[in-house]
């Protein structure tokens, strides 16, 4: 059985498995195992505690406590579970068993005490009862929530309190008589006293009044010039601001105007080595096309042929590299000298920087914008080919030429290596008889050209069986 408890109550599971207690919001309750619930929710218990002063003077504390299980400590949850859950938390036991506990701290504490200690320190005898209560409770797994001492009361028979409070109150009366009769007798003085301190402080008041006119008008003439100085400071402050402003933003403009510079030459530079990069993957690629084609076309002597052109590619590929790595080698000192050149410069282009950065900055624009509409200009290509990242790459080649320039090139090589063409035919039908001996003239035609054909190329003979070649040049077709 699956068991859940209530928001205020825990689950408490014994039996097989289970070397002690378990406790649970929820679980299985396997067979061989028990369970039983018990709330964690405080509970107001009021006492009305009978206590004895250290002067032997009796007096009644009622209190307030309100008490429940300490859910925030795991030990103390399973104190209570053991202890106090098997008995209901209103039942009267669990009250004699709050109740002997804060009795008996109470009284212990108030024997300790004189009357006058616990009268006006009842705040901190609240606290000391609190604390040495909460000691004893906390081996049950009890937690104070909130404890309330009420106001202490007489016990019949002895009225120290009301008594005490009578005393005040004549004392208090006494005190207002003779504050009364003082009151009177100050009045009478002092109403002769003010007529003749009247008659004295108006005199007096004339000849101040005199004198302090005169010191106002100095102050105020004093105050007037510290204004005015004050002013004058101020104004000089905030010119020495302005002024340390436009120099910064002065700093600022500069450094602006050499990244703007740097980055400018940076772009360049790349853009060449790009350059390179791209024609030296075109003339490999334009190697590669030679190969192939000429593997397809030529037999051995146009393979050896081919091969000694490849090494001149090469060669010639080497060099254009070599020259491109000393072209942009070149091209970096001069950056770097332009840089420097710059720097030096860099005062002296300060007083005009204000006028450039605007022009700069719209130059730097417009590369941005340049480089941002050929981005947008591949991506959109690339797009309308379906993402097809090769039908890109022809398109680019195609429409800048790049196959005229590969077909240009293929045939100087082929030029260069001078082939020898050769054509013939099996007759034009003149003689040789008709039907099949016709047919076999034609074959016998076909021959002494394409034994020719192949001694000039090879170098090979036919055999003495198959005939002989006829070197005489006048006999050629």
């Amino acid at each position: 059985m699956y068991k859940v408890a209530n928001a205020s109550e825990y689950l408490v599971i014994t039996g097989a498995s289970i070397p002690d207690i378990k406790i649970a919001k929820k679980a299985w309750i396997l067979p061989g195992q028990s369970y039983t619930k018990f709330d964690v929710s405080p509970v107001n218990y009021t006492f009305e505690v009978q206590a004895m002063s250290a002067e032997k003077l009796p007096f009644v504390l009622p209190a307030v406590f309100t008490i429940g299980p300490r859910i925030d400590d795991d030990a103390s949850l399973l104190k209570y579970a053991k202890l106090i859950s098997p008995h209901d938390k209103l039942s009267h036991h669990v009250k004699e068993l709050v109740q002997g506990i804060i009795e008996g701290e109470t009284r212990v504490l108030a024997a300790s005490m004189t009357m006058e200690e616990i009268f006006k320190g009842t705040k901190e005898f609240k606290q000391e009862v609190f604390e040495k209560v909460q000691l004893e409770l906390n081996q049950f797994g009890l937690l104070i929530y909130n404890a309330n001492v009420k106001q202490l009361v007489d016990v019949p028979g002895h009225e120290y309190f009301s008594y005490l409070g009578q005393k005040t109150q004549m004392e208090a009366a006494n005190q207002a008589k003779v504050d009364v009769a003082e009151a009177k007798m100050k009045g009478e003085i002092g109403s002769k006293l003010r007529d003749g301190q009247t008659l004295q402080n108006a005199a007096k008041i004339d000849a101040e009044t005199k004198i302090v006119a005169t010191q106002r008008q100095g102050e105020g003439k004093k105050e007037e010039i510290k204004v005015r100085t004050d002013v004058k400071v101020f104004e000089n402050q905030k010119e020495a601001e302005i002024a340390q402003v436009n120099a910064d933003l002065a700093k600022k403009k500069a450094g602006w105007a050499k990244e703007a510079q740097v980055a400018e030459v940076e772009a360049t530079k790349a853009v060449a080595l790009r350059d390179a990069e791209l024609q030296r993957e075109v003339e490999q690629m334009n190697a590669l096309t030679q190969i192939e084609k000429l593997k397809a076309e030529f037999l051995s002597k146009a393979s050896v042929e081919y091969e000694t052109k490849v090494q001149e590619a090469n060669w010639e590929l080497y060099k254009k590299q070599k020259a491109a790595e000393a072209y942009l080698f070149e091209k970096q000192k001069e950056a770097e000298a332009q840089k420097a050149s710059a720097e030096a410069a860099f005062y002296a282009r300060k007083q005009i920087v204000d006028g450039d950065l605007y022009a700069k900055k719209k130059e730097a624009e417009g590369l941005v914008a340049l480089a941002e509409a050929q981005g947008t200009y591949l991506r959109t290509l690339l797009d309308s080919l379906g993402g097809n990242y090769s039908a890109l790459r022809d398109y680019l080649m195609i429409n800048g030429g790049m196959y005229q320039e590969i077909a240009k090139i293929n045939a100087e090589a082929v030029r260069g290596l001078q082939p020898k063409i050769s054509i013939w035919t099996s007759g034009s039908g003149d003689g040789g008889g008709d039907g099949a001996m016709k047919e076999v003239a034609g074959v016998y035609k076909m021959l002494p050209p394409l034994f020719k054909t192949v001694h000039e190329q090879t170098g090979m003979l036919p055999p003495t069986w198959m005939g002989t070649l006829n070197h005489d040049p006048s006999t050629n077709n």
